[in-house]
């Protein structure tokens, strides 16, 4: 469906979609004010009141066209309505990721230069004032939120929002020419964001996405997946990322979708049956712990359970492969029997799951299907503002991340040669272009103008030609993306052979005793993992074994649960070629999260920081096979 206003930048999509709601009283965002209470509506008329506020706030505090204003703050009706006010003025929004800790916060607000940083809760104000001295261009710290701890409001720099919004009321007479002139000074090519990559290696960059780069990824993600204003999405990745920046928030608020918030990443199972979405947009581990905890409450049940289950799953497949007659009465049954279940979890109105950010699972892909939710996976770099390839209802291939968006250009280039192997615009279609896997290379509108106060990493990721490299592996096949895996996370193993552990680690994932798995074996004989098994599942089955232990190091060390794992890999490594076999591991005691560094904001394994934090048991693994 074509967005609801016309525009082309964010500036414009505020403006229209003010002026197109004006009076109507139309929700566009939803929030719980506390966690017991229902979801309370925002409309049109009091985001225009409060985007135009902070915008006269931020002229009077001196933000000129181009100046950083930085946001540190989980997913909330606030964060919209700053970012909003920035682009308004013609200001850069800067975005943190909540997680981050002190020290990475002070790297980006040095970096950017920011002048205002919008922090949300007390706990992040903390951490505002801790790193305020060490920030020069810093002038003033803004909480959403009142602290616990009062004293960090003694500090002549901080603001309350609340106080914001007062005060850019008062003083927005006075503003209103400046306001206007800026908004319409804005252009396409100006920069509307900085956002840092989470960096598996290195310090994080900030690309330089334009107002065009965002718009017309808006636009050709609105044409290429339909969606409207009798939708609603619950918002809960992350909005500084850019997969929930153009797709959960400007696609959706320039097509009239309303967005409900959820109240944390903890809370989406409490959250979709309140707010019962119509669109989900999410990071592939939503889906795989979906699917682990139907496996785990199956594979408890009784024999007859089981049976049911699995006739189900058969039954769903069947009619995903376009089978009726009978099949259509026997997949009424399946949906009352099981899978009506598993949809009201989801609130029972979902009609679409996205997924990006990583590969998902094909078999977790398939049973979706099978249940009749289909997801939509997609694919995208920060870099390309961020989609660049995407499925389809009612197109959709399991194990691809789809087609090519309109606008959008696609090549593979030859990992040996450095040939184009194939390449494809999303007005190519219909297309049945095959590929061997090479690098995924990108050209289009959509494409950062650049890394910030960085040219040296920029060439290193725009050519000369324009080619955007990506760093990722993978093939057309029959005119679908296919992703194999990163370059980088490439293992050249001593035969010489290169594995591309992804793949792998996808496949045990759907294991129910496993949680997380890294694959090594860079230079060795074999293939081993480092793995977080599901402590819930194993701990579970150590107390019906009478197994006594007091804590997770104690379980992992148990014979028994080594054993355990060890028929788990044996049975999992019947998939996979000879030198991709998984022949030792590791358990672990600890999950791999942000905060332990161990993965990055948007979830990626941190490869080279498990490989130096679980060097010794890596070591371990391996030392026999060196003697």
């Amino acid at each position: 469906m074509p967005t609801i206003v016309p525009f082309e930048t964010l500036t414009e999509l505020f403006v229209n979609l003010s002026q197109k709601h004006k009076g109507r009283g139309k929700n566009q965002f939803y929030y719980k004010p506390t966690p017991d209470a229902e979801y309370q509506p925002i409309n049109w008329e009091q985001v225009t009141d409060d985007v135009y506020s902070i915008a006269a706030y931020l002229v009077e505090r001196g933000i000129e066209k181009g100046d950083r204003v930085a946001i540190l703050s989980e997913n909330r009706y606030e964060w919209a309505a700053v970012d909003l006010a920035i682009q308004l003025v013609g200001a850069i929004n800067v975005s943190l990721y909540t997680t981050l800790p002190a020290s990475q916060s002070a790297y980006i607000l040095q970096d950017s230069g920011a002048k205002i940083f919008f922090v949300s809760t007390g706990f992040q104000l903390k951490k505002a004032v801790e790193i305020f001295a060490d920030c020069p261009d810093l002038t003033e710290v803004v909480a959403f939120d009142e602290p616990k701890l009062e004293h960090l409001l003694d500090e002549d720099y901080v603001r309350m929002y609340d106080d914001v919004l007062l005060d850019g009321g008062k003083w927005l007479e006075s503003h209103k020419k400046t306001i206007k002139q800026r908004s319409q000074e804005v252009e396409p090519e100006d920069v509307a964001t900085l956002i840092y990559t989470s960096g598996t290696t290195g310090k994080p960059k900030g690309a330089m996405l334009t107002h065009h780069n965002i718009v017309s990824n808006v636009k050709a993600a609105t044409q290429h997946i339909y969606w409207d204003q009798n939708d609603r999405l619950l918002s809960f990745l992350p909005l500084c990322h850019s997969f929930e920046r153009t797709a959960g928030y400007y696609a959706m608020i320039s097509s009239g979708v309303e967005v409900y918030y959820a109240e944390s990443v903890d809370t989406v199972s409490k959250n979709m049956p309140e707010a019962k979405p119509t669109i989900m947009i999410s990071v592939p581990r939503l889906f795989e712990k979906m699917y682990n905890l139907i496996v785990k409450s199956v594979e408890e049940g009784s024999d007859t359970k089981k049976a049911i289950f699995n006739w189900a799953v058969e039954t769903g497949r069947k009619y995903a492969e376009g089978k009726r007659g009978l099949i259509s009465v026997q997949k009424k049954i399946a949906d009352k029997l099981v899978f009506d279940k598993l949809k009201e979890r989801t609130g029972g109105h979902v009609r679409l799951f996205v997924s990006g950010g990583a590969a998902l699972p094909p078999e977790i892909d398939t049973f979706f299907q099978c249940a009749g939710m289909n997801i939509l996976q997609g694919y995208g770099l920060t870099e390309t503002s961020p989609v660049m390839a995407a499925n389809q209802p009612g197109k959709e291939k399991v194990g691809a991340v789809g087609t090519i968006i309109p606008g959008v250009t696609v090549a593979i280039q030859g990992l040996e040669d450095g040939k184009i192997l194939g390449q494809i615009s999303g007005e190519d279609y219909p297309t049945s272009l095959t590929t061997e896997a090479g690098e995924i290379l990108c050209k289009g509108p959509n494409v950062m103008k650049g890394y910030w106060n960085n040219e040296e990493a920029t060439r290193e990721m725009i050519d000369k030609d324009g080619w955007l490299h990506t760093g990722d592996v993978g093939k057309f096949d029959e005119g679908f993306l296919k992703i194999t895996d990163r370059i980088k996370h490439m293992i050249v193993n001593a035969g010489g052979k290169n594995i591309y552990p992804g793949p792998i680690e996808d496949l045990f994932k759907t294991s129910k005793w496993i949680d997380q798995i890294v694959v090594v074996g860079e230079a060795q004989n074999y293939m081993a993992a480092i793995i977080v098994p599901d402590f819930e599942a194993v701990q579970k089955y150590a107390k019906e074994q009478g197994l006594k232990f007091s804590n997770n190091e104690e379980l992992i060390a148990l014979e028994e649960v080594n054993d355990l794992f060890k028929k788990e890999i044996r049975t999992f490594s019947k998939e996979l070629a000879s030198h991709e076999k998984i022949r030792d591991f590791r358990l672990v005691a600890n999950e791999f999260t942000v905060e332990t560094g161990e993965i990055t904001p948007t979830l990626k394994v941190k490869r080279r920081v498990i490989a130096d934090k679980y060097g010794h048991l890596i070591d371990d693994i391996f030392k026999n096979d060196n003697d």
